[in-house]
């Protein structure tokens, strides 16, 4: 299994597939994952989703972002997602690599982006979630989002639950909308758990210490033992269902979704879109491999 999950990760990196993958359209197996390449497809997929009770996150997705003109793309293209949005009222927030919009770049460069995002997304009474990308980028992503949250509250951001100093900087966040999640890049043992046991352990630790806050949070898992744990210390403890949701990413366990929204809980689909599908769809492969099955009936069908 961790060699598959390495192999998978080390595709996801490479830009000679990623910069093929954009000619060759959704294949292998994305369309499941992949809610479209443009926004109008996208945007159907979420009125599905919204008829179900579900809201979505949206990651207009983009990687392997090195000049000021790919991150001046990639921004816009977040700007006019955020008008659609608001021009089609869907309930639906949007999430944001900063390496997408040039944390690789500069670092000013890409807070100057943010800025424009976030500014227009509040306008429009939308929250911007930063995701959380690997371990060299997530103490500028906190100085980013420190910086950002002087002027707007409409920002928040990833704490993933593999990494040893989650704990501290949830609580240094304790006051800001978060996503909690158990973690998806490969990290060193000296920054990071490495035994599932272990990552599970800590991530219903900051699961049931952030639930006992008066502020929203979002769980993001397919995990059912942890979604059932989840939902016992909430009863338990009389935590209010509109201070959390769950969140799954779209075309995974989309049954168990529909059912949790029908139970009353609030729930979230992340939404990916775009020709930049390759990288996504590859860390989807190495956390899961029995998605691989997926890509070969695509090919064999086609």
């Amino acid at each position: 299994m961790g060699l598959t999950r390495d192999f998978f990760i080390a595709l996801s990196k490479n830009q000679v597939l990623n910069s093929g993958a954009k000619k060759w359209g959704l294949k292998l197996g994305a369309s499941k994952m992949v809610a479209g390449t443009d926004i109008d497809s996208m945007m159907k997929s979420v009125k599905e989703l919204n008829a179900e009770g579900i809201s979505a996150t949206i990651d207009n997705l983009g990687e392997f972002v090195y000049s000021r003109e790919e991150a001046l793309a990639a921004k816009n293209n977040i700007l006019d997602t955020l008008e659609a949005i608001q021009q089609h009222g869907v309930s639906a927030h949007m999430s944001v690599k900063l390496t997408q919009v040039g944390l690789d770049v500069d670092f000013g460069f890409c807070l100057e982006n943010m800025q424009e995002i976030v500014a227009m997304a509040a306008n429009y009474a939308i929250f911007i979630n930063i995701d959380m990308e690997d371990y060299s980028h997530l103490q500028q992503t906190l100085d980013i989002l420190e910086a950002l949250l002087k002027e707007y509250d409409n920002v928040g951001t990833v704490i993933q639950a593999y990494l040893y100093r989650s704990e501290k900087d949830m609580e240094a966040l304790r006051d800001v909308r978060l996503r909690l999640v158990k973690g998806a890049y490969k990290e060193i043992p000296d920054v990071s758990l490495q035994s599932a046991s272990d990552i599970d352990s800590n991530y219903l630790k900051l699961i049931k210490n952030r639930l006992q806050l008066p502020v929203f949070t979002s769980i993001a898992t397919h995990d059912h033992v942890i979604i059932n744990e989840v939902k016992r210390f909430v009863k338990e403890n009389d935590i209010p269902l509109n201070r959390f949701e769950f969140q799954m990413l779209y075309g995974f366990r989309s049954e168990m979704q529909k059912e949790l929204a029908r139970e009353g809980f609030n729930f979230t689909t992340y939404v990916p879109f775009g020709e930049d599908w390759y990288g996504y769809y590859m860390r989807r492969l190495a956390e899961r491999p029995q998605n691989l099955n997926l890509a070969l009936k695509s090919l064999v069908s086609k």
